[in-house]
């Protein structure tokens, strides 16, 4: 755990505390910033009260007195709920603004872990609880060097299975070959497992229609043959096998053809320079040192596909946080599912995928930005026009 440096951010931030919460392990993010071992598995509430100043306070059961010994600080513990409050109250004693892993109208879901009731019972403290969302961005989507060379070295290796897979498809369908969605998902899936890759679910392998089912998955029993003239949208995510990977994510679509409809050419083109617009936004804003938040991003994508008439086909945010879950814990680039206002920090990574979903077909275009102290980048290949694999192309 990152003691100093925590009590660093909380000052920054004018807070009194950080007060984490747990039963049954009801917040991943609390064992992954406090440090505490995999094996933990409380059966009671456990409090950790990090103060802006001085030492830290865990509080815990008394069938559980241990739970918290890897961290620093002193110890209370209780038994009765009557007590439990009491000491609750107490070690909360004499702070104003305590931040906790709560999200006002569940806004940003990835950070509202704790339950309405803790709130109250917090609340009732006289303690005005602040969201810890910026604090959890700070000290859980930050990347160190490992993690972003992790992230590289997952990124070539996705970028070749993400090729490989589209030739497979055409190789097949050359050969007159049956061919659908499901076997090209195995062939991803054995290509991960040849490369020492992981993921936690997927690919997204979607011909036409189900192309505009952003999060399609096929399955034996329901997977779509593939045929000539079809379109192709492969969605794959993995990362390396190994401690505190983190996840590369990308999005490609073609189509098996010699020649492509023009109304594919034109909506990819809309895409991919929406794409490029918070891409760009994201650029320019890193390097000239602006403070640029989630919306902002989402702003720039969704204003271009709206003003080219396709608004209501766009129907997700623009990307996510990425880390060692594929959806990460950092500022989303979103104003449509919600107003994210959280800032874009260096060291953070995520997604930037708009799509249009029309009835026929969809195409999203996915690349991942990574964030430095003055400087933005696109972590791999970008997609510039539609993939044309097969039918003798």
């Amino acid at each position: 755990m990152q003691l100093e440096a925590i009590q660093h951010a909380l000052r920054a931030e004018k807070l009194d505390g950080w007060l984490f919460f747990d039963h049954h392990r009801r917040d991943p993010l609390a064992y992954r910033i406090l440090g505490l071992p995999d094996a933990l598995q409380p059966t009671r509430r456990w409090y950790y009260l990090i103060p802006a100043e001085g030492e830290p306070v865990g509080m815990v059961h008394r069938i559980e007195l241990r739970m918290l010994d890897d961290l620093p600080g002193k110890r209370v513990s209780y038994s009765q709920w009557t007590e439990q409050q009491q000491c609750l109250a107490d070690i909360l004693r004499g702070l104003r603004r305590v931040a906790m892993q709560y999200s006002p109208e569940c806004a940003v879901p990835y950070v509202s872990m704790v339950d309405a009731g803790t709130i109250e019972l917090v609340r009732g403290s006289g303690v005005e609880i602040v969201s810890s969302a910026d604090l959890v961005q700070l000290f859980e989507a930050t990347w160190s060097a490992e993690q972003r060379d992790s992230h590289y070295e997952a990124g070539r290796l996705v970028d070749e299975i993400r090729r490989a897979a589209f030739q497979e498809a055409g190789r097949r369908l050359r050969g007159g070959e049956p061919v659908n969605e499901y076997a090209v998902k195995k062939f991803i899936l054995d290509a991960f497992e040849r490369s020492g890759l992981v993921t936690n679910h997927g690919p997204i392998v979607a011909v036409n229609a189900n192309a505009s089912n952003p999060h399609y998955e096929p399955e034996p029993e329901r997977a779509a043959e593939i045929h000539a003239g079809d379109l192709l949208l492969i969605d794959l995510w993995a990362k390396l096998r190994r401690p505190a990977a983190v996840y590369y994510d990308i999005t490609w679509t073609g189509c098996c053809a010699t020649e492509v409809r023009s109304e594919m050419h034109n909506v990819f083109a809309i895409v991919r320079e929406a794409r490029d617009a918070a891409v760009e936004r994201v650029r320019a804003a890193t390097a000239s040192g602006q403070v640029l938040r989630g919306f902002e991003v989402d702003d720039a994508a969704r204003g271009h596909i709206v003003q080219h008439g396709f608004g209501d086909y766009f129907i997700h945010r623009t990307g996510h946080s990425i880390g060692s879950d594929v959806h990460g814990a950092g500022a989303n680039m979103d104003n449509f599912e919600s107003h994210d206002e959280r800032r874009i920090i260096p060291r953070t990574c995520f997604s930037v995928e708009p799509g249009i979903y029309l009835p026929q077909f969809g195409i999203r275009s996915e690349v991942n930005v990574y964030v430095g102290e003055r400087e933005a980048s696109v972590t791999g290949e970008a997609q510039t026009a539609l993939l044309r694999f097969g039918c003798g192309v």
